[in-house]
């Protein structure tokens, strides 16, 4: 009786549907939690999804809750997540129905005391070092008298002032100032991009290029100078191609960019010290060396003067010196004459015999001697050509026979071929007709299987074939309408039908009871349209 009458028992709650449950359960947590804090441990951080959201978790030694922060917050954070980092979340709790979970949007994240930043810092400080961003064969000597000083500090503070103060006392330069925020949410990424904007500009760009940076920063508290211990700061510091000092905070405050930095100043006022020399000083050093170099120059030209002296005394006079190249002249010129009559007398004598032995008899001789000779050669090439001329005309005559008996020896080559021919004709017709038959008794074996197969055998055994208007076969009298017509194939033809009423399945071991077919007159098979088409056995 009890399980007749529950039913309507229950009938009396209220019906929900599970998107109305579970929008109802959202409502209620998010009022209820509205704003929360909560202190537990990052657990399966991975980053920021590529949306831009960042999913993790935060756990305790009991419990884990979700957590989510969208990508327009995640921007905003002053300290990035970090796996196994302790933290302060604030948000509301709501729930994604989707899947029956409930999970914290976080709006705040903070470190869970300073502890948990000294940690953090530490475990920043040994990764970054070793990656090898603090070693220091990394860092650069400064210049030593820089034309451009950039400077990356607050507009406002009294850090400016004081580094513009000194560096005017000491060595007045062009100082380029990027201002930028030292404290508080996205300092550390003007920082950064400070410090690459500065070593992005080029030789001829509107602002001049500096020869040395400094960041700088008056003193504060850990959280003031976190700005400083972002690992963007500390690698743009690291990356810088121009050297870097590093200003942040009083001379007991450390921060990781001063690790990064080519020189750590204790002060702001330090670092313009360290950027420029004392002005004063370098007159004095110049005035000092200017008196030293004018002195030395003094005594080395009273040095060279007294050596010149000393070697114009020891050179030898002018006489001297050319009295050995005159002897040598005179006397060359005395043998010139004497030397021009041996010469003439040896060329008449070398004329007279050259022109004894040119006489006319002589002349005439050798002439007849070359007439001779000509003669000879060219009875010797006329032999030649007739000999030539004889055998190029028994060649031709060669050649003038064989054209003669070329026909008779073309006739019977063709007709070697034509009998050649012949035979491969008849050799062609013989596996011509082997290849027919072979075809034939490959076709019939596949007429008899295909006639064995055939659902024609099938309906000679007493089945039929039954179709619908489309002409598509039926295998199931569920497919077939009340009323509509079908086509009925036999073994000898087709007859037009009309379904009647359909019966249900009957036993198997039952007789089906006989179907009266309707009293129509089968059409007669219509000649003309040809054999009908074979539909589908199944």
């Amino acid at each position: 009786m009890s399980s007749t009458f529950a039913p309507e028992a229950q009938s009396n709650l209220t019906e929900f549907s599970v998107s109305e449950l579970s929008g109802s359960i959202k409502r209620t947590v998010e009022n209820a939690f509205d704003h929360v804090r909560v202190r537990g441990e990052i657990s399966g951080y991975r980053g920021p999804h590529s949306s831009g959201h960042a999913y993790f978790s935060l756990k305790d030694d009991r419990s884990r809750i979700d957590a989510v922060v969208w990508k327009g917050t995640f921007s905003r954070l002053r300290f990035r997540p970090e796996e196994g980092m302790e933290v302060i979340a604030t948000g509301k709790v709501t729930t994604f129905p989707g899947s029956s979970k409930y999970q914290i949007v976080i709006e705040n994240l903070e470190p869970a005391g300073a502890g948990a930043l000294m940690a953090l810092l530490e475990e920043r400080r040994r990764k970054l070092a070793a990656e090898g961003l603090f070693d220091k064969e990394r860092k650069r000597p400064l210049p030593y008298l820089p034309r451009v000083i950039g400077v990356v500090t607050s507009p406002t503070g009294a850090v400016i002032r004081d580094i513009l103060h000194r560096i005017t006392d000491r060595f007045p330069v062009h100082v380029v100032v990027w201002p930028v925020k030292v404290q508080g949410e996205g300092s550390g990424e003007e920082v950064a991009a400070a410090i690459r904007g500065f070593n992005a500009v080029r030789p001829g760009d509107p602002m001049p290029r500096p020869d040395v940076l400094i960041v700088a920063r008056g003193g504060g508290s850990l959280e003031d100078l976190w700005s400083f211990n972002d690992e963007i700061v500390v690698r743009a510091a690291a990356e810088s191609a121009i050297p870097l000092i590093s200003a942040v905070g009083h001379e007991t405050d450390w921060t990781l960019i001063d690790h990064a930095a080519d020189v750590r100043a204790p002060t702001p006022t330090g670092a313009a010290e360290m950027a420029v020399p004392v002005k004063a000083d370098l007159d004095a050093q110049l005035a000092n060396l200017s008196a030293r170099l004018r002195g030395s120059a003094s005594r080395q030209m009273d040095h060279r003067s007294q050596s010149l002296r000393a070697l114009v005394r020891a050179l030898p006079s002018l006489d001297q010196l050319l009295a050995l190249p005159r002897r040598r002249f005179d006397e060359a010129a005395a043998g010139l004459g004497r030397s021009l009559e041996r010469t003439t007398i040896a060329k008449r004598r070398t004329y007279e015999r050259a022109s004894s032995g040119l006489r006319l008899d002589l002349l005439t001789n050798r002439l007849a001697l070359q007439r001779q000779a000509l003669a000879d050669r060219l009875l010797r090439a006329d032999r030649c050509v007739e000999r030539q001329i004889l055998s190029e005309k028994g060649r031709l005559a060669r050649i003038d026979a064989s054209l003669k008996s070329l026909p008779a020896r073309l006739a019977g080559h063709l007709q070697r071929e034509s009998q050649h021919l012949a035979a491969l004709i008849r050799q062609a017709d013989t596996a011509l007709a082997h290849t027919l038959s072979r075809s034939r008794s490959v076709l019939a074996g596949q007429d008899r299987v295909l006639q064995s197969l055939s659902y024609k055998n099938v309906l000679k055994r007493g089945y039929a074939v039954v179709r619908d208007g489309a002409d598509r076969a039926l295998t199931r009298a569920a497919n077939v309408a009340e009323g509509s017509a079908i086509s009925i194939e036999f073994a000898d033809g087709r007859i037009l039908a009309v379904a009647g009423e359909t019966q249900g399945p009957t036993d198997p071991g039952q007789a089906a009871p006989a179907a009266v077919p309707p009293k129509r007159k089968a059409p007669k098979p219509d000649v003309a349209s040809g054999p009908p088409k074979q539909g589908s056995l199944f």
